[in-house]
C-alpha cells in the first residue's frame, strides 16, 4: 500500500507515469472532461464490439460492472463536481477509450506539476485494475483476446503521421523545454555523462525538421541510436555478456526454481511459466536471471547479449493489464486500504510470467555460457513485441534482435545452471545501464 501524498518510487523510475499522483489526477481529470463536455460520438468499431462483448457474456459482464465499483468510494480515486466518483462504469470507460485511440502518450505540465502519461490506457485503469474483479478480469482469456484488438487499433494510430503532432516544442510535445531536457539526460549516461552532446547528436533525427524528421510517434519510439554512441563490450571476447537492453537493474536471482508463486508479494520467478513451458525451459532450472526495468525515455531496441546463433524466437500472448491482488484492494494479508498506483510497474516479477513476451534462445559460441534466454516482456500499452532475428540466424555480440512498440518494459536474461555468471550491476542503480555496455562475466 502507498501513501497517496508520497511519490512512488517506481513510478518515477521507470518515467510511465507522472510520479506525483494529483499530476496522474489532474491529467486523467481533463481527458474525462473533454470527453464529457463533447457531444457522444459513435464508437469506433473494435470498441462496439468490446461492448457487444461485455452485454452478451455474463462472465464478462460481471466482471467488468464489479471491477469499477470495487474501486474505493475515497476523494482520492477522482469526483467530478457533483461529488461522484470518476469512470464508474464500462460505458464511461469505453467511451474514454475512444479519445484515446487517437491520441499519443504526451507530457503533463501544470501548476509546476511536470510528468509524462506515457501509458495512458493504464492511467484510466491504474484503480479499477487493482480490485479483485479486475485482478479476475484481466486475467481473463476473451477480455485479454478484445484488448489486444483495441491496442493494434491504437499502434495504427501511433504509425500514422497524425501522431507525430506531439513530436513538438511546446510544454506538452516530446521537445518542449522538459522534453528535450529528460530525453538527453536519460541518453547521456557512462562515458557520455559529462558530454556536450545533444539529444539530435545521440540519435538519429533532424533537429530542424518538422517533428525533428520522425514520421510518427512510433517511429520516434523505436529511434535508432547513431553509430558509435553505444560501443559493443569486448567484441572479441565471448565471455563478455553485453547489456541487452537499455534499462536499470531490478533483481539478480540465482537457483531458480521450475515453478513458484510468481503471484505472492515476493514474486519468485517461475521458470516453466516465464519460458511459456518451452521444451528449453528445463536448462535453466537451477540457473541465474538478470532482469532490468526500461524507462519510457529511453531508447527500446533489444541487442543480442551474445555472439551465437538462435535456436528459437516467437511471442507467447498474454495479458496485459494484469497485477497482482497485492498491489490493491484485494490483497489478502492487510486490512482493505489503498491500490498501490504504481501496480503494474512495482509488479516486475509477477509479469514475466503472464504479459505477453517475447522468448528468443541463442547458443552463445562461447562453450561455458552456451544457451541463453531472452525474454521482452511487453507491459499494459505494450501490445507489439517485435523479434527481428529468426530461428537459424547467426548474431554477432550486440546485433539489434528486437523492439518494443507503443510503450516499453521489462526484459530478462536467463543462464543455464552451472554457468558461472559474475558482475551483474546492482538494483537501485539511479540511471540505466547503457545498451550493449558490460553486464557480466562467465568465468
Amino acid at each position: 500500500m502507498t501513501d497517496p501524498n508520497s511519490e512512488h518510487h517506481l513510478h518515477r523510475y521507470g518515467n510511465w507515469m507522472p510520479a506525483d499522483y494529483k499530476a496522474h489526477q489532474e491529467w486523467l481529470g481533463g481527458i474525462i472532461k473533454k470527453v464529457d463536455d463533447e457531444s457522444q460520438k459513435p464508437l469506433h468499431p473494435v470498441l462496439e464490439e468490446f461492448r457487444q462483448l461485455i452485454e452478451s457474456n455474463t462472465r464478462i459482464y460481471m466482471l467488468l460492472t464489479s471491477m469499477f465499483k470495487e474501486v474505493p468510494r475515497k476523494k482520492r480515486y477522482g469526483h467530478d463536481v457533483t461529488g461522484n466518483p470518476e469512470i464508474r462504469d464500462y460505458n464511461h470507460f469505453l467511451r474514454v477509450l475512444n479519445h484515446l485511440l487517437t491520441t499519443a502518450p504526451s507530457w503533463t505540465d501544470k501548476a509546476n506539476r511536470v510528468g509524462l502519461v506515457g501509458l495512458p490506457i493504464n492511467a484510466v485503469l491504474d484503480w479499477p485494475m487493482g480490485t479483485p474483479s479486475g485482478y479476475a478480469a484481466f486475467l481473463d482469456p476473451e477480455i485479454n483476446a478484445m484488448i489486444k484488438k483495441i491496442l493494434n487499433v491504437w499502434g495504427e494510430f501511433l504509425r500514422s503521421p497524425a501522431s507525430a503532432d506531439v513530436l513538438n516544442n511546446t510544454s506538452h510535445g516530446w521537445f518542449g523545454k522538459t522534453g528535450r531536457r529528460d530525453l538527453t539526460a536519460v541518453a547521456k549516461i557512462g562515458p557520455l555523462a559529462q558530454t556536450e552532446l545533444e539529444f539530435h547528436d545521440m540519435f538519429e533525427c533532424d533537429p530542424y525538421a518538422p517533428n525533428h524528421g520522425f514520421k510518427s510517434w512510433d517511429d520516434f519510439f523505436t529511434r535508432t541510436l547513431r553509430e558509435g554512441i553505444r560501443p559493443v563490450a569486448d567484441p572479441e571476447d565471448g565471455k563478455v555478456i553485453a547489456n541487452a537492453c537499455e534499462s536499470r537493474p531490478y533483481r539478480i536471482a540465482h537457483h531458480v526454481k521450475v515453478r513458484d508463486h510468481f503471484w505472492i508479494k515476493s514474486q519468485p520467478y517461475s521458470v516453466l511459466d516465464m519460458l511459456g513451458h518451452d521444451e528449453l525451459a528445463s536448462q535453466f532450472v537451477g540457473g541465474t536471471i538478470y532482469q532490468a526495468f526500461l524507462s519510457a525515455l529511453s531508447y527500446h531496441r533489444w541487442h543480442a547479449p551474445v555472439s551465437g546463433k538462435v535456436v528459437k524466437a516467437y511471442v507467447v500472448n498474454g495479458t496485459y493489464y494484469s497485477e497482482p491482488l497485492f498491489e490493491g484492494v484485494g490483497n489478502p494479508d492487510v486490512e482493505q486500504k489503498d491500490i498501490d498506483m504504481a501496480g503494474q510497474v512495482t509488479s516486475q516479477g509477477y509479469i514475466t510470467s503472464t504479459a505477453t513476451r517475447a522468448l528468443i534462445f541463442i547458443e552463445a559460441d562461447e562453450p561455458a555460457i552456451g544457451l541463453v534466454a531472452f525474454i521482452g516482456v511487453g507491459m499494459a500499452e505494450v501490445s507489439t513485441c517485435d523479434i527481428t532475428v529468426k530461428e537459424g540466424d547467426k548474431l554477432k555480440k550486440g546485433d539489434e534482435i528486437g523492439m518494443f512498440h507503443f510503450g516499453g518494459s521489462t526484459h530478462c536474461l536467463l543462464f543455464r545452471k552451472g554457468v558461472h555468471v559474475s558482475g551483474f550491476p546492482e538494483p537501485g542503480l539511479a540511471e540505466n545501464k547503457p545498451v550493449r555496455s558490460k553486464l557480466a562475466v562467465v568465468s
